[in-house]
């Protein structure tokens, strides 16, 4: 591997081309939980733009787009500010982002995509603002961009401060970029900045002296591996988990005929008599999921991997979308944290005794339950006790679930084609912090960027009931 050195060759600040015109903006209740977490760090692996187009050409093509895109986003080229009550705002005060322009051109796109390897620790150095907590936007930037020129490709690294935007209202803010970067004519959705949400409130959060700090140990030693799992993989997953073999629906899995664990002796079990005796049975709250069954595959290897007590208790924790779940529906391009965590606990025990179906249905329910009346019931409880969103894993037995396989983060073509590949940088990881990405190909594949403890990784890379559905990813590039 090259020196893991980039070398920045400008700095500037990039102001929204319009003056704004949207009024200060209160931190939600979704919102003020991310005060102690890291800026979120997402960007995109290109190949190098046509010949004819120099470098420096791409970086003032790429500030005069921002100054453009931050004219429909300006809640990102604002700052943050807290009122004598305590009320902290977004003050949208065209005050601008930072932008670098840097060079790693020592490094190939070869070095630094490298199948069934860790991911290297270079890519934090192509962003900005590492390990900046979230509370900072008080004095920093709310977000920033950097661009940085590789022997044959670029990497644009885009970071935005995690109390102004969750996963959806960041990729519709890069989307966004990439589109105007493209020279797109019409821009596609415009953000909607309403705070007329049940997500606003009265309710203070009370910040400790100094700030916030993250809730967990960032120098912990760490591995990070991205696991591409293909269409085929994923479907088969989803079929075990729904007890589907060949379109017939069966309790028998993994050719293992049943116990007496609430399970039935290998006995065969139609659709006819399943609709028979469920009449829900093919409703889409009544199927597990693709994703579910991945997660409840991810959730027992790691379990098993960290050779836990039996009666330990281990919890995954997933992030959901609020937007569509609330009655009636929030805007989908609603800008800012609309989301909530859905804690799932099992003892470690149950998780490897019964089968996947069982792990996959104990995150299907939480998921299917997870409605208007219960994102109500999680903001009332956030305000009767305000509080920092606890990211971590301190009881060694937990996993949290990030990101989502449904961001269009391949949808981000600045002009000269899709991207070879996302990564992330540095910000908040942990054991057992799961980010979730489409895979290249699209059409239902996944990469799960896994962060574990280094001898839970190597457990799960030896764990074939895993690894079964793991495949190698080719890069064209």
């Amino acid at each position: 591997m090259p020196s893991c050195s980039v070398t920045e060759i400008s700095k500037c600040i990039v102001y929204p081309e319009k003056k704004s015109t949207v009024s200060d903006l209160r931190l939600s209740v979704s919102d003020l939980p991310m005060l102690s977490c890291h800026y979120i760090q997402k960007g995109v692996l290109l190949s190098s733009p046509p010949p004819s187009f120099s470098f420096d050409d791409l970086v003032s093509s790429l500030r005069r787009s921002l100054s453009s895109t931050l004219s429909l986003f300006p809640a990102l080229a604002g700052r943050f500010s807290t009122s004598p009550a305590g009320h902290i705002s977004i003050v949208c005060n065209d005050a601008g982002v930072d932008f670098v322009a840097a060079s790693a051109k020592h490094v190939k796109v070869s070095d630094v995509l490298l199948p069934g390897k860790d991911v290297p620790l270079l890519f934090r150095e192509f962003f900005v603002f590492e390990r900046l907590v979230s509370y900072n936007g008080h004095h920093k930037p709310l977000a920033a961009v950097q661009v940085t020129e590789l022997d044959d490709g670029v990497f644009i690294g885009c970071t935005v401060n995690h109390s102004v935007t969750d996963g959806t209202s960041f990729w519709h803010f890069f989307n966004t970029f990439a589109d105007v970067t493209s020279g797109a004519c019409k821009i596609k959705h415009l953000p909607d900045f309403s705070r007329h949400t049940v997500f606003d409130s009265p309710a203070v959060l009370r910040v400790p002296p100094g700030g916030p700090r993250v809730t967990f140990d960032a120098d912990q030693p760490l591995r990070e591996r991205i696991f591409h799992f293909s269409r085929e993989a994923i479907t088969k997953l989803k079929q075990r988990t729904n007890n589907r073999v060949n379109g017939i629906e069966t309790a028998v899995n993994d050719g293992r005929k049943c116990n007496g664990n609430g399970e039935n002796n290998g006995k065969i079990t139609t659709v006819l008599d399943s609709f028979l005796n469920n009449k829900k049975t093919h409703d889409r709250t009544a199927e597990i999921s693709s994703f579910q069954s991945l997660s409840a595959q991810l959730w027992r290897s790691v379990t098993r991997a960290r050779n836990l007590d039996p009666s330990k208790t281990t919890t995954f924790r997933m992030a959901v979308n609020c937007r569509h779940r609330l009655e009636p529906k929030m805007d989908p391009y609603y800008f800012g944290n609309a989301i909530q965590s859905i804690p799932t606990l099992a003892s470690a025990g149950d998780l490897l005794s019964k089968d996947l179906r069982w792990s996959a249905e104990q995150l299907h329910r939480n998921v299917v339950a997870h409605d208007d009346a219960t994102v109500r019931r999680g903001i009332a409880a956030w305000e009767s006790d305000p509080r920092l969103f606890p990211l971590g894993n301190p009881d060694g037995a937990s996993i949290t679930m990030g990101s989502s396989p449904r961001f269009p983060m391949y949808d981000n073509d600045f002009g000269w084609g899709k991207p070879l590949a996302v990564r992330s940088g540095g910000a908040n990881k942990f054991d057992g912090k799961i980010s979730a990405f489409p895979g290249r190909e699209g059409n239902g594949s996944v990469d799960l960027e896994v962060v574990l403890a280094p001898e839970t990784m190597t457990g799960i890379e030896n764990d074939a009931e895993f690894m079964q559905y793991v495949s190698q990813v080719t890069y064209d590039c």
